[in-house]
């Protein structure tokens, strides 16, 4: 398994994703945002950080750069594609994956320990997960219509447990799927849950889907 992850200016958690999808069993190397080579990698990790300082909006620039071409290529594909936190933001700028991700309803930034539900089909559904949140910007908003279908096509991969949404987003949702289920973005960042010394193991649950979603 070759993985790609972007690197954006402003990226700051490139380095965690690289070390989360070697543990998930692999290699890893990083795609400079410039880059529209991705030099044939199994999968791509769109990671967390601020990429071009999150000016005009979270992911609004970054959707334009020459490796995010790249990438929705290689989602059209089939390839899969990981967003995590702020690539989740560039993803749905993208169009990649549906809705969009405002600011927290209580306006601050949020930084915890939460706890994930595995949703949609599978025999994991109802899956519990511990993994760090930290974001200004997580509410994920999409119209009822648009939620509805996300419903409907098993398409919610992640709601936040009962008690736990810390920024509003609506229904719960912490991460969803594209229609055809290779392109995930979600909110917590489960590359900084690979090692029991932080906590908990519980990202690399995330990784190992993904990898398992290779077209």
């Amino acid at each position: 398994m070759r993985w790609g992850v972007l690197q954006f200016p402003g990226s700051c958690d490139e380095r965690d994703a690289l070390l989360a999808c070697e543990r998930a069993g692999g290699e890893a190397r990083l795609v400079w945002h410039e880059s529209r080579d991705l030099d044939g990698v199994d999968a791509v990790v769109v990671p967390g950080g601020f990429s071009y300082g999150d000016y005009l909006r979270a992911g609004a620039i970054a959707r334009f750069s020459p490796a995010m071409e790249a990438v929705a290529e290689f989602a059209a594909a089939g390839g899969p594609v990981l967003g995590i936190c702020n690539g989740f933001q560039v993803l749905c700028e993208a169009g990649l994956l549906p809705g969009a991700l405002l600011r927290n309803e209580n306006l601050r930034f949020v930084c915890r320990q939460v706890r994930l539900v595995e949703a949609g089909p599978g025999e994991d559904a109802g899956r519990t997960l511990s993994i760090p949140a930290k974001h200004g910007e997580g509410r994920y908003y999409a119209p009822p219509e648009v939620l509805d279908r996300l419903e409907a096509n098993g398409q919610i991969a992640y709601r936040y447990a009962r008690g736990e949404n810390p920024n509003g987003s609506l229904r719960d949702i912490a991460g969803v799927r594209n229609e055809a289920g290779n392109v995930l973005g979600l909110m917590p960042h489960p590359e900084h849950a690979v090692d029991p010394l932080t906590g908990s193991t519980d990202g690399l649950r995330v990784f190992e889907a993904v990898a398992g979603a290779r077209a």
